[in-house]
């Protein structure tokens, strides 16, 4: 099976979960729609590409390695939105039109929020695409990862990677046996086995169920919202001494 691994790395990443009241809550590995929207963005697709976004979605297959586990820290944020200039000024969007904020005394006074990074971690993703053949391809993600028509975030526009994103294309027999062989960070806790996430179907066992949960991490890009859920595993994998099996693999 033809994927590309990436290494996320970054002083913070943001990988979101449904919003409680004021709480921007996270998971701990990236979400589906986190990962269609920076694949997007590398892409060069905005909003209005409904129709490629939630195609992107729906092949977009990968399980995750975490090297190096991540702080969780908060974030405080406040805004005052009675102030004149928050009030009554009208401001830029990135779609290019003039936009004038609206609404009765919920959109005035200082509104309170929390949200939620991880702090100082790092993850190993391998990915692929279903069906493989078409656009866009592999090949073109692995460009346009190398090239991206945007900066690139994981989560929030502040959370900026500290190293390249793509470490290499190659071939594997599945996402989790990529997870076993590609080397570790140097980063990298020192300890035998790490933690591992991928995409299942429903109709496991009930035995193998113990470790499985619905995660809601879909997005209707048309309607922007969340909607939908799917199975995700996490397990443990221990990874093999694979000194020079990685070059030999990729492409």
């Amino acid at each position: 099976m033809d994927m590309l691994v990436l290494r996320l790395d970054a002083t913070v990443m943001s990988f979101g979960a449904p919003v409680i009241d004021r709480h921007g809550m996270i998971q701990p590995y990236p979400a589906l729609s986190m990962m269609t929207g920076m694949l997007s963005n590398a892409l060069g697709y905005d909003h209005s590409d409904f129709d490629k976004l939630q195609r992107l979605q729906d092949r977009l297959k990968y399980a995750v390695r975490e090297d190096k586990r991540g702080e969780r820290i908060r974030d405080y944020q406040t805004v005052d939105l009675g102030q004149s200039f928050m009030r009554d000024e009208a401001a830029w969007t990135t779609y290019g039109f003039v936009e004038e904020r609206k609404g009765g005394s919920a959109a005035t006074g200082t509104h309170e929020r929390y949200r939620y990074y991880w702090a100082d971690a790092v993850y190993t993703i391998a990915l692929t695409l279903d069906p493989i053949d078409e656009l866009p391809t592999l090949d073109e993600l692995q460009k346009y990862l190398q090239f991206p028509e945007r900066p690139l975030f994981f989560g929030r526009k502040t959370c900026l990677p500290s190293t390249p994103i793509l470490l290499f294309k190659a071939t594997y027999q599945s996402l989790e046996e990529a997870l076993k062989r590609v080397d570790l960070s140097k980063r990298a806790d020192k300890q035998a086995s790490h933690r591992v996430w991928w995409q299942v179907n429903t109709d496991l066992p009930q035995s193998s169920k113990e470790f499985v949960s619905p995660v809601v991490d879909r997005r209707d890009w048309s309607n922007q919202i969340h909607a939908g859920e799917r199975w995700v595993a996490q397990g443990q994998v221990n990874v093999e001494n694979t000194e020079g099996s990685d070059d030999a693999a990729s492409t």
